[in-house]
Formats: structure tokens, sequence, C-alpha cells
């Protein structure tokens, strides 16, 4: 039995222009001469040993992973990951979906943050079109592409548009491949079918994006470094838009896990740093980890020597690295994310720190 499904087609979908937003990336990006604020000299200590093991690792050409939750954007901080990535130190970056989403509206508008309770009670929260529009269009274009979810994202923001192609072109190629690429004919019938429900015309859409320069996706893309986006179903605002594609999401999606697999598959003498995203970094690594483990116990060899170094806000005075695990009555047992890297072996550290302040002070210890 088939029950009722909310028709998004129903929504009084606004534009971004009447939309109030609380973060400016003029006004907030965050210089990289700025000096940090709150750090310990403990603190300071394990960043500067931090930046120790990234040296010797980028020497050593091994993985150097940044993870991030979306406050890293908030806060102004692409500049930072924009050096880190442009100066050779970091080697892949990845967020979830909201850490997409705000890089893509600052690139877009400059602007980015609604006000979530004023919103949910008008009935507008993540209602809005340019942003809905634009990165699920990219998605599905991307999913026909091969790409990656924050690939994707980054081409558009890179390139300040998006290629339709004929949709007798794809309903050619969904034929020509239905046998040997069924996965590709799929994708390719997804947006024939999304540019006949939304009208668009074949050719070069134009989207320009004004502030390109503080897009960290972009930078990446051009690059031709691996910034990958782990969204979950239902978690972000995109979702709200009648444009939103399951499958393009579950495509590209799953194409960054596997960048992503790939990039920890090359962390032994590497560095791994979570900061601040307490549910997307622990879950996409330990998966990623065993995958690779896998494959090097096939070659009688192990990854052993990764150093992992966790930054959140939370306060935590237990040293997960000299005496592991805490038992179940200490509180710090249930800081999950410290557990999860605490179990994976290697070296784990943890950092209580603000992300601008620990951003800031690694980017220039790097720099010395």
């Amino acid at each position: 039995m088939a029950h009722p499904k909310f028709d998004r087609n129903r929504l009084a979908v606004k534009s971004l222009t009447e939309r109030s937003n609380k973060l400016s990336i003029e006004t907030n990006q965050v210089p990289l001469s700025q000096k940090p604020l709150n750090l310990s000299e403990e603190g300071k200590e394990l960043i500067k040993k931090t930046a120790e093991r990234i040296r010797y690792a980028r020497k050593n050409q091994k993985a150097v992973i940044l993870t991030f939750g979306a406050h890293t954007i908030k806060n102004g901080m692409s500049p930072a990951l924009i050096a880190l990535i442009s100066e050779g130190w970091i080697t892949h970056l990845a967020t979830n979906g909201a850490g997409i989403i705000h890089d893509w509206e600052f690139a877009f508008q400059g602007k980015s943050s609604e006000d979530v309770r004023e919103n949910v009670k008008n009935g507008q929260f993540g209602i809005w079109d340019e942003t809905g529009f634009y990165i699920n269009l990219a998605l599905i274009i991307g999913a026909w592409e091969g790409s990656g979810y924050g690939e994707s994202i980054g081409k558009m923001i890179s390139r300040e548009g998006l290629l339709i192609p004929e949709v007798s072109f794809l309903n050619s190629e969904a034929v020509k491949n239905i046998e040997i690429n069924p996965e590709y004919s799929a994708a390719a019938i997804d947006l024939a079918g999304v540019i006949k429900k939304f009208n668009l015309k074949p050719g070069f859409m134009s989207i320009p994006h004004p502030y390109k320069r503080y897009s960290v996706q972009a930078c990446a893309f051009d690059l031709k470094i691996p910034f990958t986006g782990h969204p979950m179903f239902g978690h972000d605002i995109i979702y709200n838009h009648p444009m939103n594609h399951g499958a393009a999401i579950g495509r590209t999606a799953l194409t960054d896990f596997l960048y992503f697999a790939e990039s920890v598959s090359k962390l032994d003498h590497g560095v791994y740093m979570s900061l601040g995203s307490a549910v997307m970094s622990p879950m996409i690594f330990e998966k990623s980890l065993s995958m690779a483990q896998n494959i090097e116990i096939q070659r009688n060899s192990h990854i052993d020597n990764h150093y992992m170094l966790i930054v959140d806000l939370a306060e935590s005075n237990w040293d997960w690295n000299k005496n592991g695990e805490p038992p179940a009555n200490i509180p710090a047992y249930y800081l999950r994310y410290c557990k999860t890297f605490n179990r994976m072996g290697g070296e784990m550290h943890y950092l209580t720190a603000d992300n601008r302040d620990f951003l800031l002070e690694l980017y220039q210890d790097l720099s010395i």
C-alpha cells in the first residue's frame, strides 16, 4: 500500500533576494594574518606537533585530510582553507551538505545563514529558489557526468554556469548505453526529465558568482583537489525545493564517499583532522578505514601510522592518546566522536578549540 507523500510542487518558493541573512562573507571572512585569540599553550604545542606531522606527510607524499562542519565556512574561514590547499598542505577536504550550501551561497550572493526560528514559524525556512534550483540542478547534471557532490557544485561556481544538454541527445545516450552502462542511462533519463519539467533551454546557463574568490569548492575544483560532500537525506534546505532529485543526490554522494575512501587508503604516515564535525566525519572515516584495511590486509600490510587530531568546542580533560577509551561512568566516554576515532588505531589527540583559532594557528605554523 502506497502512503501519501508531501507534494513539494505546492510550495510557495521565494527568491533569495527576499531573505534576510545573518552573515556577509566580506564582513565575516577572517584574514590569514589574524592572531588566534583563545588557545592555551598546551593547545598551541599540539597544533605545532600536528603541523610537523603534516610537513612529514607532504614530504613523503602521504594524504592530509581535513574534514569540517558547516560552521567552519559560516565563520569566514574560507581564506584559510583556500590557502591550505593552494599551498599544498591539504590533499583532501570534506564537509557535510550544509557546508556545501553555505560555501555556494557566499559565492553566489556574498551572504548566507537565515533565521531558522523565524522562518520555520513563517513557513519559509529553506524554501528559497536560487539555492534549491541551482544546487540541485548542478547535482543532477553532475550525476549524469559521473562527478561527485562537491565537485559538481565547485564546477558550477568556477565556470559560473551550467551546460544544459539537448533532451534528444540524452534520450539517444540512454538508449545507446542501456545494456553496457545502465547507471549512465538512468542518470541521462533523470536529467532529461528535469529539463522537460522545468522547461530548460539547451546550451550554457549563465549563473554569475560575483564572490567566487571566497569559494573553497571552486578553488578545489580548479586545483583538482578532492572537496567531497557527505549529505544525509532530508538534512539540508535543498530538499525543500521541487528541483531536488534523490537519485542524483545518491549518485554524487556515493562518488564522493568513494573519493574519500581512496584518500583514506593513502593515510599511512599521513594526517587526518576532524574539525567540528561530530557526526559526518567519524561515521564516514570508520567505514573508509575498514575498507582500506581490508585491501591492505590482502597485501599482507596494514595502516597503523596515521595521526588524527580531533578539534571541537566541547571540553574534555581525558587524555585519549595516553589512556585510551574512558570507562562509561566518565563523562568523556560520551564524546562519541572521540570514542569513534580512538578505536581507529594510529595516534589520536583531542583539542578543545574554536575552528577559527585552530585554522589560523595551523596555517601560521605551516607558513614559518
